[in-house]
């Protein structure tokens, strides 16, 4: 299997600081800054390429598993939240929500929750989160 890589470049002090990061496929890179952070200036962070990176793998699973038994989905949109939160003397990631909405033609509400949390368990980014950051998920059918 590949390995994927990206790199980061911080520049300053933390508060008055600037960061560049970029995916080594050029696929996508960005500016990000304690503002953009810390402040909710406009701008990405660590925490919204991980919520990115949770949302697609979850995405994938989800359609893998339900491919795998019989009824694959024609859409798969997921949304996943991550929280830093201050914890004592610095911050951690503490939670992040996967809210999941797919169109799956032959599947029950049951069923598609089943699914669900199936790739919630086998999801790797999910699997690297687990035992780490609280995982909730809310999953309905279109």
């Amino acid at each position: 299997m590949p390995t994927s890589n990206a790199t980061a470049v911080w520049e300053g002090g933390l508060k008055g600081g600037r960061g560049h990061f970029k995916a080594d496929s050029a696929a996508f890179e960005g500016d990000y800054s304690f503002t953009t952070r810390f402040e909710g200036s406009r701008g990405t962070n660590p925490e919204e390429l991980i919520a990115a990176a949770h949302a697609a793998c979850f995405s994938m699973a989800l359609s893998a598993g339900l491919e795998k038994s019989g009824t694959p989905a024609s859409r798969v949109n997921t949304k996943a939240s991550c929280t830093l939160e201050k914890v004592g003397d610095g911050f951690k990631i503490t939670k992040m929500r996967l809210q999941v909405v797919a169109k799956v033609p032959g599947v029950d509400q049951a069923g598609f929750a089943k699914a669900a949390d199936a790739a919630k368990q086998g999801c790797p980014v999910s699997g690297a989160l687990q035992g780490n950051v609280a995982i909730e998920m809310e999953a309905r059918l279109e």
